[in-house]
Formats: C-alpha cells, sequence, structure tokens
C-alpha cells in the first residue's frame, strides 16, 4: 500500500523541484518496485511511547524460493552485519527474501525466514529441500527504540514475505527504518528509481530499471548536502535543530546538563536492476552507491556499517536444492551448462550512474519523509525543517 505523504512532509522532488538529480528519469513510482517483480512490504512495530522498530522486506522476485539472482554486495565500511554475504560471495546468487531492521532483532529476522521456508516450503517427505541462508541487515536504532524491548517477533517477519507488493515503498518513519536517524535529523526508509534505455540480446530497444530502497541512519549534522549546499552547516551555524548527539541525556527537556554522545549509525543500501548482470558487474554496480552516499555527505566513518548489496532479475537461476533422499537430481560431479546473459561491460556506465543518482535521491526521500519523533526515555529528534531547506537549496541552485 503506497503512503500518502504526512502534513508538512513530502519527498524531495516536491520540496525542490528544480533539484538536478541527475540526467536519468525516474520510474512511475521512482520506487525500488519500479523494477519488475520485485516485492517489498515495511511494518513499524510501535507498541508503546519507548519502542519505535520495524521490519522492512524485500522478495527479489516473487518466486524466489523457485528462482535465485544473481548478486553482489560491497562493503564500505564494515561496522555492521548482512547474514549470509559470505555464501552469497561464495556463489553470486541470492536466494533468500531480504530482510532489514533494527540490530538487535537480526536473529529475529533469520528465525523468521528460516521458520517460513520450513511452514511452506517442505516437500511431501515433510524435509525442506531448499539451501539457503537468510539475508538479514542491520541498522542500530536503540536511540528512539528500547533494544531491549525485542519487540520484532519471527511472526513480523513471515507476515512481511506474505504480503509484500509492488506499490511504491513507504518512507521515513516506516519499516526498518521507524526510529532511525539521518544526519541527526530523524531519517529512515527512502527509495528511488532511474530508467536507462538500452538494447536486449536481440538489439531490441527496451528500458531497463535501477532501483534502490535505503535504511539510512548514519552521518553528522554538518556534513549534509543536499544538492551540493552545505545545508547541515547552514542549518547548524543558523541554530537550527541541534544534532541528537546534543540532546541532553535524560531526553528532551530534561534539566540535566549532561550530554549523550551518540556514535555515528550505519546505512544498509539495496540495489535491484532488471538489466542482466552477473555476480562481478553487481558487486560494481553495488560500488556505485557509494557515489550517491558521498554526494549527501556520508564519509564512513569507523563505527557506521555501510554495507550495499544488488541483485539482477534479469537472469532466473534455478534454486539450489538438497534431496533427502536417493531419489533423481542433479550430480554435483557432471558440470551442467546452463544459458545466461551478461551485459556488456563497455555499455553499463548509464547503469552505473543512475544507482549512484537514485541512492542520492533515497537518502533525501528518507529525510524529507520522516517525521520528529520522542521515543526511548524521552529522546527526542527533529525531523528536517524542509520550508527552510527549500529556502537555502533554492536559491543556491
Amino acid at each position: 500500500m503506497s503512503q500518502p505523504a504526512k502534513a508538512g512532509r513530502a519527498r524531495i522532488r516536491h520540496v525542490i523541484p528544480k533539484l538536478y538529480l541527475g540526467k536519468w528519469s525516474p520510474g512511475r513510482l521512482n520506487s525500488i518496485t519500479d523494477v519488475p517483480g520485485v516485492l517489498v512490504h515495511t511494518q513499524s512495530i510501535e507498541p508503546d511511547a519507548n519502542v519505535h522498530t520495524g521490519v522492512t522486506t524485500i522478495l527479489p522476485r516473487r518466486n524466489w524460493h523457485e528462482y535465485s539472482s544473481f548478486a553482489g554486495v560491497f562493503r564500505f565500511n564494515g561496522c555492521g552485519e548482512m547474514t549470509g554475504s559470505h555464501w552469497l560471495n561464495e556463489t553470486g546468487l541470492l536466494a533468500s527474501p531480504i530482510i532489514i531492521t533494527a540490530t538487535s532483532s537480526v536473529g529475529e529476522g533469520y528465525r523468521g525466514v528460516t521458520e517460513y521456508c520450513y511452514r511452506y516450503h517442505r516437500n511431501e517427505q515433510g524435509d525442506m529441500d531448499l539451501f539457503m541462508f537468510p539475508l538479514v541487515a542491520e541498522t542500530f536504532d536503540g536511540y528512539l527504540s528500547d533494544p531491549a524491548a525485542f519487540a520484532v517477533t519471527p511472526e513480523h517477519v513471515m507476515q512481511g514475505i506474505k504480503s509484500a507488493t509492488a506499490d511504491r515503498v513507504p518512507e521515513g518513519n516506516t519499516g526498518g527504518g521507524t526510529g532511525m536517524i539521518c544526519h541527526r535529523w530523524k531519517g529512515g526508509t527512502g527509495s528511488s528509481s532511474r530508467i536507462v534505455k538500452g538494447f536486449d540480446v536481440d538489439g531490441k530497444v527496451v528500458d531497463y530499471t535501477v532501483g534502490v530502497l535505503v535504511q539510512a541512519n548514519y552521518g553528522s549534522q554538518d556534513t549534509l548536502r543536499i544538492g551540493g549546499v552545505p545545508i547541515g552547516k547552514i542549518l547548524q551555524d543558523e541554530g537550527i535543530a541541534p544534532s541528537a548527539a546534543e540532546q541532553p541525556a535524560g531526553g528532551s527537556g530534561s534539566s540535566s546538563s549532561s550530554k549523550e554522545p551518540r556514535k555515528d549509525g550505519s546505512i544498509i543500501i539495496v540495489v535491484a536492476t532488471d538489466a542482466p548482470l552477473i555476480p562481478i558487474q553487481l558487486q560494481r554496480l553495488a560500488t556505485r552507491a557509494t557515489v550517491g552516499l558521498g554526494k549527501v555527505g556520508g564519509y564512513g566513518s569507523n563505527t557506521s556499517g555501510d554495507i550495499f548489496l544488488a541483485f539482477s532479475t534479469g537472469n532466473k537461476v534455478p534454486s539450489q536444492e538438497l534431496s533427502m533422499s536417493n531419489g533423481p537430481g542433479l550430480n554435483p560431479y557432471q558440470p551442467l551448462a546452463r544459458a545466461v546473459q551478461m551485459t556488456d561491460n563497455d555499455t553499463i556506465n548509464g547503469l552505473f550512474e543512475a544507482a549512484a543518482d537514485a541512492t542520492e535521491e533515497a537518502i533525501y526521500n528518507s529525510l524529507a519523509m520522516a517525521e520528529s519523533m520522542t521515543g526511548f526515555k524521552g529522546r527526542h529528534v527533529e525531523a528536517l525543517d524542509l520550508a527552510k531547506v527549500k529556502e537555502i537549496v533554492e536559491k543556491r541552485l
């Protein structure tokens, strides 16, 4: 279900219509779900005033359990977690839903995907032949949400797998991004897409889509840039919206004079495309997300988990199965060729640019759509003042 913009919140293209976001046009929804076959679900879990967490689920294709997707991972900075990445790097194959949540909920994400498979994909003998490692990524929401509440359950994860749709991804305080902070303003989930014209294997003109979803929870206030304008430094100099690290330890309104330091957070970036890319090309595509992150002001600090995943739906690879019986199956000692397509490396630049530009815009959208939040221990984080941002940026374009 698409998300209506809350009062005073809007996506960055609506806030600053003249903002240059690259030469490639966005898809119809300007969302990762513009990539054909990609499905997403976000769920916020907020049982009380101290808990603001959630789960984001991405299905590479509806029949992900039958067909794997080529994929690649890039680690810009490794203070974070993405389970299953070792096997993904080993094989170049993504054979799992992608779950993005909070640091304290990685185990529930892993359990949820595994339990879903055992509940719905066992064979007639009661065994599960599907071989997979769940892919679960995280960023830390413990400033605004009590991590000891363990509010995310495997049932939430299973519900996300069952409920994923091709609608535009809800943004801001939603899904795994519910309690996240970006450049010390309220951050969260953001998405964007780009269309790149190209040719298929028969030489016919086709549109390839590159879509990006971010869970943005990183960055210093003074480094934030929008369209090259140092908006964070300008707002900081004007005394607008003190950073989360400057909030009193007792939360907003506390009489305590102590300050609570906060380490830099993290960002998970997922890049999807229907262009036929093989794993090494997808590693390269994931790397280009760093360009978009850098344009917004991310430096990959020592305590930041900046882990990027790119996958392609351009090839369908039968999922690996492990037979628990002696029945017929593939012989691991008899090599079997499969036909796959790949994009010519000499024609890949447009996809690189699209990934970088969509990443930049997705981060902007995570900030622009997020709302101010008061959470755990009364801590408060302001949303970015969009009217002020518009005023400052537009006169400098």
